[in-house]
């Protein structure tokens, strides 16, 4: 069985900090990119079910959600243009027939 080899602990102070700062910051990115799959997981699983109406709300919610998780560069602007854009089209051709 082989492991990981053990990382050495920085000597330098400043060192120290930024893997403490690095810990904590990795934290808050999982935690978001977390976020934005569970929205954009959401939005197709309304979608697939063929409810309009839950669809349009997770839609908008998951919008506010990849919207702030691009303008911290957690995932690439257009990424998240590219998903928000897909699902959008999504949502509409849902709303059209059920119309």
């Amino acid at each position: 069985m082989a492991t990981k080899p053990k990382k050495k602990n920085p000597r330098l102070a400043s060192g120290r900090k930024r893997v403490r700062q690095d810990v904590k910051i990795n934290a808050a990115n999982t935690s978001l990119r977390s976020k934005y799959r569970t929205a954009v997981k959401n939005v197709e699983k309304a979608v697939i079910a063929g409810d309009k109406t839950k669809a349009t709300e997770a839609f908008a919610r998951m919008q506010a959600v990849v919207d702030t998780v691009a303008d911290k560069g957690i995932f690439h602007k257009n990424k998240a243009a590219r998903d928000k854009s897909r699902l959008s089209t999504k949502v509409k051709t849902l709303v059209t027939k059920a119309a």
